[in-house]
C-alpha cells in the first residue's frame, strides 16, 4: 500500500498539490480499532495499511476518488451511523435492491463500510460480509436513490492500484 500511495503522491505532487495537501496525516491504531469495534469485524488489512498512510482527506480541495471523497475514519463512522439508523428505523424495508454477484441483497448492510462519498448520498464501500461467489473487503458502490449494488474490485488493493493506474495514465 506504502508503494501506491507513494505513486499516488508524486503525481499529486506535481499535477494537483492542494489535493495532495488536503491529505489527513495516518489514522492512529485507535481509530482503527473504534472503526473494528463498531463493526464487530476486522477491517481488511490493505484498508487498514491505506489508513495508516492517510486518514482520508480533509475536504477542503477537490475529491480524490474522482467523484467521491475520501473519508477519514471520523467520517466514516458518521455515514456508517446515519446509513445503519435509517435500516434499523426501517427506512429500507420497502426497497428492492438489485445486487451484482457476490453481493448480499440488501438496501443498506451493517457490514458495509463507507471509505468514500460523493457528498450526495452516495458511496463507496468494503463489504466485510459478502454473498457467495464474494471477497472479504470486496469495494461496491452503494447509491442512495438507485437500487444497484455494483461490484467494483475484489479488494481494496486492487480498486486502489486500478485507480491508481488510470490517474497516472
Amino acid at each position: 500500500m506504502n508503494e501506491l500511495w507513494q505513486h499516488l503522491e508524486a503525481w499529486l505532487a506535481t499535477y494537483d498539490p492542494a489535493r495532495q495537501a488536503d491529505l489527513n496525516p495516518p489514522a492512529g491504531d485507535t481509530a482503527i480499532a473504534a472503526l473494528e469495534q463498531l463493526l464487530g469485524k476486522p477491517l481488511p488489512a490493505d484498508f487498514t495499511a491505506c489508513l495508516k498512510v492517510h486518514d482520508g482527506q480533509r475536504g477542503q480541495a477537490g475529491w480524490l476518488f474522482d467523484d467521491y471523497e475520501f473519508l477519514s475514519s471520523r467520517q466514516i463512522t458518521l455515514s456508517w451511523s446515519a446509513w445503519t439508523a435509517l435500516l434499523e428505523g426501517g427506512d429500507f424495508a420497502a426497497r428492492t435492491p438489485e445486487s451484482d454477484t457476490g453481493i448480499r441483497a440488501s438496501w443498506w448492510d451493517k457490514a458495509w463500510l463507507p471509505f468514500a462519498s460523493d457528498g450526495g448520498g452516495d458511496y463507496l464501500c468494503l463489504d466485510l460480509a459478502p454473498a457467495d461467489q464474494g471477497h472479504y473487503g470486496q469495494v461496491i458502490e452503494v447509491l442512495h436513490d438507485m437500487p444497484q449494488r455494483t461490484l467494483l474490485a475484489p479488494s481494496f488493493a486492487d480498486w486502489f492500484g486500478n485507480f491508481i493506474m488510470r490517474k497516472i495514465a
